[in-house]
């Protein structure tokens, strides 16, 4: 049976990871284990993200450096190693996997083919309501909260809503996935041995945007790994935060790897 490693690319966000974790383990099926990509959290929230590891019915490892700035492809890479599994999933700790996200990942993997998902991005007043629930989080928040997150929709508040739904008939899912659409870093997934052919996330992007996600992407494809949509399936909600700045550097960084055509970066998992 194939099992994942599910990477969680975390900084501090510990509510917010707590709710993935959670979600997680309503769907454990002993198919995953979990490693957190800590990019230099707080030494509090360390501690905090250590003590969980006794919550869940998955393995969890969790991975850490020192905070230096923006550093996600770099720990995004340790996690890497630290997997287990022959099979990885990437999310951000921000973003809460649905009902049916690890079975749909799964299920589609494929060898030389690269899955890509998306998400449903809430808005503020949503997903302040979601934060502060003390409840136990039931395995669909998109369910659950369907009301809240349509109003606010109308009132155009949250964006690709549409995203949240689950759609597995398959004519319809293959109209919906035709289009040739760019990889997203929050919810995409690959055999670790596709991913180590490509030596992993390129070091140099020190900022937010393109690194984790284009850049991974063109040099898949360079790779002849093929990029597969999984639309309205494998689904996640984003909880809402203010865009971080993105970088003229990562800009024209990207423009280079793509001129030189290469699909392994000598600044990856192995240097030089």
């Amino acid at each position: 049976m194939l099992k994942a490693s599910i990477i969680i690319a975390f900084y501090n966000n510990v509510t917010s990871l707590k709710m993935i974790l959670t979600a997680l383990n309503n769907q454990y099926e002993n198919n995953f284990e979990v490693v957190i990509a800590d990019d230099g959290s707080a030494e509090e929230n360390v501690t905090q993200v250590e003590a969980l590891s006794r919550d869940y019915n998955f393995d969890i490892h969790h991975v850490w450096h020192e905070d230096k700035g923006f550093r996600k492809n770099k720990i995004l890479n340790k996690a890497i190693m630290a997997a287990s599994n022959e099979y990885l999933i990437f999310i951000d700790g921000d973003c809460i996997p649905q009902d049916q996200f690890v079975v749909d990942h799964l299920t589609h993997a494929e060898k030389n083919v690269c899955l890509n998902g998306r998400r449903a991005d809430l808005s503020p007043k949503v997903s302040d309501i979601i934060r502060q629930e003390n409840t136990p989080h039931p395995n669909n928040l998109f369910k659950s909260h369907m009301l809240a997150i349509l109003a606010d929709y109308a009132l155009s508040r949250g964006k690709n809503i549409e995203k949240g739904l689950r759609i597995t008939w398959l004519p319809l899912s293959k109209f919906l996935n035709r289009k040739d659409k760019g990889l997203v870093g929050c919810n995409f997934s690959a055999h670790k041995e596709d991913i180590l052919k490509i030596n992993g996330f390129d070091e140099r992007y020190e900022a937010p945007g393109i690194g984790e996600d284009s850049d991974i992407e063109f040099r898949l494809r360079q790779a002849d790994i093929q990029i597969n949509n999984i639309f309205f399936m494998a689904n996640q909600i984003h909880l809402y935060h203010k865009e971080l700045p993105r970088s003229e550097f990562n800009v024209s960084l990207f423009r280079q790897v793509q001129e030189q055509q290469q699909y392994f970066t000598p600044y990856g998992i192995t240097k030089g």
